[in-house]
This record gives C-alpha cells, sequence and structure tokens, in this order.
C-alpha cells in the first residue's frame, strides 16, 4: 500500500523540523530530503568510498547507500521532543490543539542532536536491528552533526523523561512511516564500527543536513502528498543542489596510461620535457603499487619533486579510486605560491569535464587567483572553477582538488567544531604534505596522527622533503605501520612506497650542483651590512635572511644610509599588512624570480618566510646562523635559476653569521635562542665550521643526519660550547621535545580509540581566529595570537589608509570596505599586544560583519599607538615596528 503524508495522524504530520509559513517543515518531510541529499552524494562519490563504508558496516555494497541514507536521515529525530517543539510558538500551538502537551521539566530539555541518539536506540533495536556496539556507534555518528560528538553520558541525560500524553506515540508513529518507506535490506553484519568509520558517517550527516536544509533548494511543506512522489522530488532537488555547488561527479585524470615524458609535460604545462631520473624511478615504484599507498621522497632542491607528486596522484587516483587531490603546504605563502601549478596540472587534465579546486587557507579569501577561478565559472573552455559554496569554513576539504596549509588538514584530527567533516573530505584521497621537515614536534606528531587517520580512511599519502632528520623519517614510517626494522637503507635521494605488499625503496642519481663557498660573517648588523656591500660593490642581486623581524628593520634602515639610487634595496617579513605583503612578495619575484627582470644590483632583506615561500634566485646570500636543515634550503636560493651571472659572482657563496666565532654565538643578543633551539644551533654551529663548501646533493644528507643524529661533536669545538651544547643546551632540548610530544598525543584524536571514548579527555574545542566553546586547539605551538586591523583614527573618523575614505566606527561597514579592512591585516603574538586585545571590545564596524567580527582594529594616531609601555607604529618601508625590546615569537619570523 502506498504510503501518503494524509493518512498519517495529525501530531505526526506537525512535529516539525523548521519554522515558517503555515505548518513550516515536517519533521518526516526533512528526514526524506537528507536522506535523498546522501544518495545523490554517494551516487557521485567514487565507488572505492562507497564501498570502503560498505566493508566498515559490513553490508554488501548494493545495499550500503540506502542503509546510510536510511540512517543519516533519521538525524534530527531528537527533534520530536517538547523542548524543542516549545521554540516555535506557531508549531507549538497546533500540537497542543492536537493534543501534545509538555510539563515544566520536559521543556527544559532542549538539545535534539544527543535526543536523537538517545530515542533511536530502542526504537531501531525493535525492528530487527540488534542493540549491539555498531548501532550505539552510527547514533554517535549522526547526533554529532551540530559539530560535536557526545559522550554516551550526555546521551542518555537528553533522554526525555515526564512528558505528557501521546509523545511517545506520535515519534513510533513517526518512524514507523518512516522506516516503512526507506526500509533498508539486510543489516549490518559488524559488532562495532572503527573511529574512522564513526566520522566519516558524522561528516556525511552535517554535509547532507546543510544542503537538505536549505529553502532555496528543498522548499518548505508537504510539496507532495504520495511519499514516493515527495521523495523523487527530493532526489531531483538534490541534484540540482549539488549541480548548483558545483558537486561533480568523480571521474580519474589518468583514464588511460600515457609515456612518462608526455605525463610531466603535461603536468608543466610544457611539452618536449624529459622526466628526471627521480621521477623515472618514482614511477617504476608506482607502476607496481598495490592499495592505498605511502610514497615519500626526499631529494635536493630543484629535482621536480612537486611534479613527482602531481605524477603519483595520477597512478594512485587510476589504480585506488581516489575521489581528489590536496596539496598541504607549511604556510600561505607556499601554497599561495604552488596554487597556479597545481590549476596547470589539473587544466591539462581535466578534458572537458569540469573540476573544482579550492584555496585552503585563512587567507584565501584574498587570493586573485581564487577571484579569478571563481569570475570565469562556466565559460566555455575554462574547465577548472573554483566555487563559492565549497570556500566557506569547514567546506574546502569537500572539493575533491585543493591547495592550502597543513593546518586546515590537521584539524581534522583535533576535537574543534565539525573536524569530521574535514575527516570526511580527506578520506579516499591522495594527500600531499610537502616540505615535511618544517615543523617542531608538536606539529610533526599531529602530523603522525594525521597519517594514521588517512590510512585508516583508505588514503595516499606523498611526503616530500629536502631535509628530512633520519628520526622524523622513521617517526612518519611508523605512524603509517611500518617497523623500523622493515624501513630499507636507501641512499640519497632516496624513495620509499609502503602499500599493500609492505615497503620497498629506490635510489637515484641527482644532477651535481657548482659547489657553494661557505664562508663566516660577524653576527653583528653592522658586519652583515659591510659584507653585502662589498660582495655588490659592482653589480649582483644578493640576500640575507636573518631571524627576526627587529633584526630586519634595523638592518635595513642601517643599510638605507649607505646605498645609492643604483641599488635596488627591499625588505620581505611577516609583519606587513597583507595587502602590503603581497605586494612586495611580486616585486620581490619580479626581480629575483625565474622570470623576472634582474636588476643591475639589488639587496633583499628578509626572515625566514622567504626560505619557503618564495622562487627566488640570489647571485651571493647572507644569512643569520640557523638549524642545518634551514640553512641548507637557504642555500638552495644561490644560483638556484639558469641565467648569466656577473663575473664578481661566478661562483656561489653563502656567508653565515656567527660561523667563525672561537665561541658559539651570544644566542641571547641576537634573539636566536627565541627562535630556534639553542642545541640544535650549537650542533649546526660545531659541525659547519669544518665545511669550506657544500657539495649539492651529497652533502645534504650528510649534514642533516649528522646534526640531528648522535654523532659527537668535533674534536676542535671549544670545551665551553661543547659543555654547553651538550649539557645545558641538550637536557633543555630533550625535556622541549618530549613536553611536545606529549601535548601533541594528549589533544589529537587517535583512530584506534573505541568511538563511545575516543571523546571523554578531549575538550571541546575551536580553531584559532573564530570564537566557541571550550579552548582552542592549536595545530602549531606558541602563545596566543591575535590579528590586527591597523586603521588610522583622524578628527573625521577611521580610515583605511591615511588619503582613504572615512567610515563611523559605531555604524555597519559595506561588503567592499570590510574586504579593503580584511586586505589589511596582521597576525601577531606579542604576549602584551595579545592581551591587550583579547580583552578589547569590537566596534560595531568590526562586530557587525562576517569578515571583521573575529579581527582586532589596531587604531593609529598618526602612525602610533601606545599600549602600555609599547610603542607600536606603523611604516609604511617598514611595517610594524615595536619601540620595546622583547623575546622574538612566532610573529617575528
Amino acid at each position: 500500500m502506498a504510503l501518503s503524508f494524509s493518512v498519517l495522524a495529525g501530531a505526526i504530520r506537525r512535529i516539525w523540523a523548521k519554522s515558517g509559513e503555515g505548518f513550516g517543515h515536517g519533521l518526516l518531510a526533512h528526514m526524506l530530503d537528507v536522506a535523498a541529499v546522501v544518495e545523490t552524494i554517494l551516487a557521485r562519490e567514487p565507488e572505492s568510498s562507497r564501498c570502503w563504508i560498505a566493508r566498515e558496516l559490513g553490508l554488501p555494497p548494493a545495499q550500503v547507500v540506502r542503509w546510510i541514507a536510511f540512517l543519516i536521515g533519521l538525524h534530527d529525530f531528537g527533534k520530536s521532543i517538547p523542548g524543542f517543539q516549545l521554540k516555535w510558538l506557531e508549531g507549538w500551538q497546533c500540537l497542543q490543539l492536537l493534543g501534545l502537551v509538555a510539563d515544566k521539566f520536559s521543556a527544559a530539555m532542549t538539545q535534539h542532536a544527543p535526543a536523537s541518539a538517545a530515542l533511536l536506540n530502542p526504537l531501531l533495536g525493535r525492528r530487527e536491528v540488534a542493540d549491539a556496539a555498531w548501532l550505539r556507534h552510527v547514533l554517535q555518528a549522526i547526533s554529532a552533526h551540530h559539530g560535536y560528538n557526545f559522550t554516551q553520558s550526555q546521551i542518555n541525560e537528553a533522554r526525555p523523561v515526564n512528558e505528557g500524553r501521546g509523545w511517545s506515540e506520535a515519534r513510533q508513529g513517526l518512524f514507523d512511516a518512516y522506516f516503512a518507506f526507506l526500509a533498508p535490506q539486510g543489516v549490518p553484519n559488524v559488532e562495532e564500527l572503527s573511529l574512522p568509520a564513526v566520522q566519516w558517517l558524522a561528516g556525511l550527516t552535517s554535509v547532507s543536513d546543510w544542503i537538505g536544509s536549505n529553502p532555496d533548494w528543498f522548499p518548505l511543506g508537504e510539496r507532495c502528498d504520495d511519499l514516493g512522489d515527495y521523495y523523487a522530488d527530493a532526489l531531483r532537488r538534490a541534484a540540482t543542489a549539488l549541480d548548483a555547488v558545483e558537486w561533480p561527479r568523480y571521474r580519474t585524470l589518468l583514464p588511460e596510461p600515457l609515456p612518462l615524458d608526455t605525463l610531466i609535460g603535461r603536468i608543466i604545462g610544457r611539452q618536449g620535457v624529459a622526466a628526471r631520473p627521480l621521477q623515472q624511478r618514482a614511477e617504476q615504484l608506482l607502476a607496481g603499487g598495490r592499495g592505498p599507498s605511502l610514497l615519500l621522497v626526499e631529494a635536493p632542491m630543484g629535482e621536480g619533486k612537486t611534479e613527482l607528486a602531481f605524477l603519483a596522484h595520477l597512478y594512485l587516483q587510476a589504480a585506488n579510486q581516489h575521489r581528489g587531490l590536496y596539496v598541504a603546504m607549511p604556510t600561505q605563502a607556499t601554497g599561495n605560491a604552488l596554487f597556479q601549478r597545481a590549476v596547470t596540472f589539473l587544466r591539462s587534465f581535466a578534458a572537458d569535464a569540469p573540476l573544482d579546486v579550492q584555496l585552503v587557507h585563512g587567507g584565501a579569501a584574498l587570493n586573485e587567483q581564487i577571484a579569478h577561478l571563481r569570475g570565469i565559472a562556466g565559460t566555455p573552455g575554462e574547465d577548472v572553477t573554483s566555487s563559492s559554496w565549497f570556500s566557506q569554513r569547514r567546506r574546502p576539504l569537500l572539493s575533491p582538488y585543493g591547495v592550502g596549509t597543513v593546518d586546515q588538514a590537521l584539524f581534522a584530527a583535533l576535537n574543534v567544531k565539525h573536524h569530521f567533516v574535514r575527516l570526511w573530505g580527506l578520506g579516499n584521497r591522495v594527500v600531499i604534505l610537502d616540505e615535511v621537515h618544517a615543523y617542531d614536534l608538536y606539529t610533526g606528531t599531529l602530523i603522525e596522527q594525521l597519517l594514521r587517520w588517512l590510512k585508516a580512511m583508505g588514503s595516499s599519502v606523498v611526503l616530500m622533503s629536502a631535509t628530512l632528520p633520519a628520526a622524523r623519517r622513521n617517526a612518519l614510517l611508523r605512524a603509517w605501520g611500518i617497523g623500523e626494522s622493515a624501513i630499507p637503507a636507501q641512499p640519497y635521494p632516496r624513495l620509499m612506497l609502503a602499500d599493500d605488499r609492505g615497503i620497498s625503496g629506490a635510489s637515484c642519481e641527482s644532477r651535481p650542483l657548482a659547489p657553494i663557498e661557505l664562508r663566516a660573517v660577524g653576527e653583528d648588523l653592522a658586519s652583515l651590512a659591510a659584507c653585502a656591500l662589498t660582495n655588490l660593490e659592482s653589480e649582483g642581486c644578493g640576500a640575507i635572511i636573518v631571524n627576526t623581524v627587529d633584526r630586519a628593520q634595523a638592518l635595513y634602515r642601517m643599510l638605507q644610509s649607505s646605498v645609492d639610487d643604483s641599488t635596488v634595496l627591499m625588505l620581505f617579513h611577516a609583519r606587513f599588512p597583507a595587502d602590503q605583503r603581497g605586494e612586495i612578495e611580486t616585486a620581490v619575484l619580479k626581480a629575483f624570480g625565474p622570470q623576472g627582470t634582474r636588476p643591475q644590483r639589488a639587496l633583499l632583506i628578509a626572515t625566514q618566510v622567504a626560505e619557503q615561500s618564495l622562487d627566488f634566485d640570489a647571485d651571493v646570500m647572507l644569512t643569520d646562523l640557523a638549524p642545518v636543515d634551514l640553512l641548507l634550503q637557504r642555500a638552495g636560493r644561490l644560483h638556484r635559476h639558469q641565467r648569466a651571472r656577473p663575473k664578481d659572482h661566478c661562483v656561489a657563496r653563502l656567508y653565515v653569521a656567527g660561523l667563525g666565532a672561537a665561541q658559539l654565538p651570544d644566542l641571547r643578543t641576537t634573539a636566536w635562542e627565541f627562535v630556534y633551539s639553542p642545541y640544535i644551533l650549537g650542533r649546526t654551529w660545531a659541525f659547519l665550521r669544518g665545511e669550506a663548501e657544500l657539495h649539492f646533493p651529497r652533502d645534504i644528507d650528510r649534514l642533516v643526519q649528522t646534526v640531528y643524529g648522535d654523532v659527537p661533536l668535533p674534536d676542535e669545538v671549544p670545551e665551553a660550547a661543547r659543555r654547553y651544547i651538550d649539557g645545558k643546551a641538550s637536557e633543555d632540548h630533550q625535556g622541549k621535545q618530549q613536553a611536545m610530544r606529549q601535548l601533541a598525543t594528549h589533544v589529537a584524536i587517535d583512530p584506534a580509540d573505541e568511538p563511545q571514548s575516543a571523546y571523554l579527555n578531549k575538550h571541546f574545542g575551536f580553531e584559532e581566529g573564530e570564537e566557541g566553546i571550550g579552548l582552542p586547539n592549536r595545530t602549531r605551538l606558541g602563545g596566543d595570537s591575535v590579528t590586527l586591523v591597523p586603521v588610522h583614527d583622524t578628527p573625521e573618523g577611521w580610515r583605511v589608509i591615511m588619503d582613504g575614505e572615512v567610515f563611523d566606527p559605531r555604524q555597519p561597514v559595506t561588503d567592499a570596505l570590510a574586504k579593503a579592512l580584511y586586505a589589511r591585516q596582521i597576525k601577531t603574538s606579542r604576549p602584551d599586544l595579545v592581551r591587550h586585545f583579547q580583552a578589547a571590545d569590537n566596534p560595531e564596524a568590526f562586530a557587525g560583519h562576517p569578515l571583521l567580527r573575529h579581527l582586532k582594529p589596531l587604531r593609529l594616531v598618526d602612525g602610533n599607538v601606545q599600549i602600555g609601555k609599547l610603542t607600536v607604529c606603523l611604516d609604511d618601508e617598514l611595517g610594524l615596528i615595536y619601540q620595546r625590546n622583547a623575546p622574538a615569537s612566532e610573529d617575528e619570523k
């Protein structure tokens, strides 16, 4: 017999899920809408995704889609409690007329999400679905759709008691009608679910609810009387909704094999190129791969690792039906730099099918590449676009293709709101983690936990580094399940592939580079300035990389008075407003980049932001002492591009500040010890003092493993320095390393935990840059930070720039003005500034706009502001200046 709304009891039809005109939107109708979205999403995902969850649920693949749709559609069943129904007066009055009432106690219980799990367990148990652990795990998943997993005690507390008459009968009738219509076949043949399966279901529940709750796609009311007709209409609307958000249907980028040289040419957008030895060896490893894999690539800078990673995605996606690709970079700047290369790659393989690609980090809204992609959506001939629906908070990783920061992926393993949405997006995907040497042990431990999640969810991973210490390499492989005794000993450059067969390794030849002369220079700024001027006396383009913004600003000031107009002097660090920093980055690339116009004489003064984010090339380089792996990264910018060199710079030279001192340089006066571990700085100093030349690639692995390993210090190291490095510096380093690992282990969620206990000791948290319950869950160690927007406070009102438009901070701002303010942001973790601005209320201009509500205005009068004993100035050439000495922090880089 056909089921219809009109034959149901009035109370069943009028229990509402969405308020609105008339009777709003009934709970049964909403449940069917969301179930239809689930089926439509899964139809567009690869078969491998459906097979993975089928195995997790113990169901045949042919039955699993209806089962998942049925279960997820029940997510809002807890809205059928008196406390929730009382939230809408008109709807409540209708229910009262139908005989449903509430007493004071039941009216106070309003949390419908945990109530769904509490109410459904006995109802499903009576439907020949065993009251087993798997059912409780499913209910944990679908009840988490507002952002967090509930514990079993929280679910039990949400069970309504002392309800008025009729509620239980109405709920039973609602459930019976839903079950009778969607009744899935079979029963899951599994005792309990893994935590990855629970979070996969939780992620799909939230996403389907977001889409199924949009009245533009699913208008309120009983759109058809017959439930079959209603569901068919919901399926059509779900397809329209997914088309509107540009949710693509799965397709592989490599439907048929192609020669390697052809693939590499298409990846870089230039035909007629030959694959490099590293890429050839990688292809040989991947060709025989079986199942989701971990590929570890250690090779020098400039050997084509990025192209190799894209190549790996093509092979791994074709072999495993991975849904897409995410490239995780250390910083926003490195993500920005790689984004266009990823778009070029995707366009080469998209053919006529549209693909969505997202730039995934907090500053993506400002990126002109993204604005262009969104602007050309639907234009004939353009097959790669960027959907604005996917770009909203917590959604970018749902898009099959993305480039962004590692932090956005790491939030998937932390108990932040809707972390399981990120996990769902990363599941069954190829994830590339570049520059894996670039993180401290805290973030590195979170990456290990992320690797465990990715393996459990059927993803493949590519790890890349030029300078990876052996201990970090082994820890990453252990996270993938490879025992240390199984790790093959491979010479550098090396590749390792772990898949269903085990682990195998390979090595290859790397093109030898001309030697780099290694020289010492004093650590004081005057010595750095004099050395730079001497080296650029005739001509050439040089770079000085220092460890703090204060040193960069002071050195820039010193050099301003020493160079004439024939020398282009540039300053680049993280303490410029974001829009100005982008302009400086563009100017640096024009002068120092591969396609830039080379000045006759130029000098770039920069902090560490340049060593990762910029593809720049220097004729000569000076650098502060830094850990050996970072010094080698900086050295990789010397003679990086093929070009004619000035006659004085035919040989590459790297000057390291403090390297030639008889004793270890003063790490406190230079503030180096506040930026890097004194132990690693000391060992770098000790081992590099005896080096006259650097030979790439052979010296890269030798020096990294020596400094980060347990090789005793050279005999030539002065006794006082030896005692400090092997004594206090070593003890402090080991203590901090242990504390970082313990902290990361404590905050990360372990995919091997049982679902019901995984969150017992994990506080509710929120991402940095947003407000929420609990405490911020961090992907990087360091103090609290705050993001400031400098504004000029003038007698006429506030201005974004001194001669700009005046606006009233007490009034809401336009979207255009909000975007202009947003573009000026500067992030700082300086403690006195953080304390001051965390305690300050935002004016309406900021509090009332979604772009600005998490930012704080830095009110400048005549370019500066006094905050306690600190004077903060914004200088057009120098950026943000702090006029008081203090230890450097992360924003000093």
